[in-house]
């Protein structure tokens, strides 16, 4: 047994420092990103926030929506569509704003076989998805769909730690998905004691891959336009939202009313409600690593996504950072007591 006494850090533990700029208004911002990715060798441009691949977030309607609004985000497409339903949505509109998502079962697999078999280059991006990043096993799984599909980006994880990052890009990664406990909906700290702090995971994973020349995805722990700021300024390149994104229009679930109010389910794709829902029930050898929540109805996702881009072009401003991919070098964190964090009702 041994105990690192280094500080970890969240993103409610810090503040951006502001500095002066000569930027005259938000508008001046761009906070679109490039990326030529290392395996796929596919360029990138877009605004790099990517919404998550779970029930209600990860759903053809905000992918819809995300197209259709020319916001130039993308989305993790859940991994429950079937085989028709997600040709059909690619024949419509094309891969080049969604990952395809995928597991590590026998099924998953056999319907990405199919998928591929019947639409041919179809998949330009695949999200290779389990909570557990640090097996053997993954590992083998990321070499072997990067030699069955040598010319499509690859995002996979979760980690937390700069090491797993480099085995996974030096497998054929090109995006590492980083994050295990931090989610609104996710209880893997709680049930398992594992985790790292969001924002120091960050830090030290992107510093690991951009040294092999790949990329990192924060996945997990945003719960206000600030902490989407925050990881972009923590060295991330791309930003996974799942409860922010959640209770919108394009959840493309019912709305259950309460007291005059409409509210709709949020929960973790660990939880009970999700493996009843996609598998029957929690199998006998593990327990449940998610929560189910009530989400208030919050309309239109756009209208969300628009506080969202905006926080981050206004941060931006703050430090004086003309293009995105200049705010990390432009950050200073300051840190924040927990005395003030209880000042301002944080936890």
């Amino acid at each position: 047994m041994r105990i690192e006494e280094s500080v970890k850090l969240d993103f409610k533990d810090v503040l951006f420092r502001p500095k002066r700029s000569t930027l005259a208004s938000r508008k001046d911002v761009d906070i679109s990103r490039e990326f030529t990715f290392k395996w796929s060798g596919r360029a990138y441009k877009g605004v790099p926030i990517i919404a998550a691949n779970m029930d209600g977030v990860g759903t053809f309607g905000m992918a819809k929506s995300f197209i259709d609004n020319e916001n130039q985000t993308s989305v993790a497409l859940h991994k429950h569509y079937g085989l028709d339903d997600l040709m059909g949505f690619f024949d419509a509109h094309g891969g080049d704003s969604v990952w395809y998502s995928i597991g590590m079962t026998g099924d998953d697999q056999e319907k990405l076989d199919a998928f591929v078999k019947k639409r041919p280059g179809k998949i330009e991006k695949i999200c290779l998805d389990v909570a557990n990043g640090y097996s053997e096993h993954f590992v083998n799984f990321v070499k072997t769909i990067r030699e069955k599909m040598p010319d499509v980006t690859i995002m996979a994880g979760n980690v937390v730690t700069g090491e797993m990052v480099e085995e996974l890009i030096l497998a054929g990664v090109d995006v590492v998905k980083v994050g295990i406990g931090p989610g609104s909906v996710c209880t893997t700290r709680k049930m398992t004691g594992v985790g790292y702090p969001q924002l120091s995971a960050i830090i030290d994973c992107a510093d690991a891959a951009h040294g092999l020349g790949g990329q990192i995805c924060a996945d997990g722990g945003c719960t206000v336009p600030g902490d989407v700021a925050k990881a972009f300024g923590g060295g991330a390149d791309f930003v996974m939202l799942g409860g922010m994104l959640a209770g919108h229009d394009q959840s493309d679930q019912a709305t259950v009313e309460e007291g005059g109010e409409k509210f709709l389910s949020f929960y973790g794709m660990s939880s009970d409600t999700a493996m009843t829902k996609h598998k029957g029930g929690v199998a006998e050898y593990r327990a449940s690593e998610g929560k189910t929540v009530k989400i208030p109805y919050r309309g239109d996702v756009q209208g969300t996504m628009q506080d969202v881009l905006g926080g981050i072009r206004s941060t931006c401003t703050y430090v004086g950072a003309k293009h995105l991919k200049e705010l990390s070098k432009r950050t200073t964190f300051i840190r924040v007591s927990q005395q003030i964090n209880n000042v301002f009702g944080e936890s």
